[in-house]
Parts: structure tokens; sequence; C-alpha cells
């Protein structure tokens, strides 16, 4: 792997977790409006998927550091 593929990879990364990021807080304020309609599980799953997203987000900053 040469050193422009390095430090792609490393912007892909940092942008795909500020992304991630991004995209779980506008998640969790779309849940919170599904549960205001009632609509438990929808709120529930689309918390879970922001815990995965967040879960995803701790392995791609491991894989970050192992980058440097």
């Amino acid at each position: 792997m040469g050193h422009d593929d390095r430090e792609k990879i490393r912007t892909l990364l940092s942008y795909w977790i500020e992304h991630n990021k991004e995209h779980g807080e506008e998640i969790t304020e779309w849940a919170e409006k599904a549960r205001a309609l009632g609509k438990d599980e929808a709120y529930e799953r689309m918390l879970k998927a922001v815990q995965e997203m967040h879960e995803a987000d701790e392995l791609l900053a491991q894989a970050l550091k192992k980058l440097k």
C-alpha cells in the first residue's frame, strides 16, 4: 500500500466517522418524533440503529489508529 493510499483511507475513515455522527444525531431527532406519534417500536429500532452506528464508528476509529 502506497503512502497515497494510506492517506486516502485515513481521510475516508475520518469522513465516515464524522458523517455517521451527523446521521446519528439526525436519526435520534426523528426517533423522538416517531415516539411522539406513539410509534414506540420505530423509536426503539431507530435508537438501536444509532447505537450500532456508534459501535461501527469505534471500529472505524480503531482502524484509523492502525494506519498512523
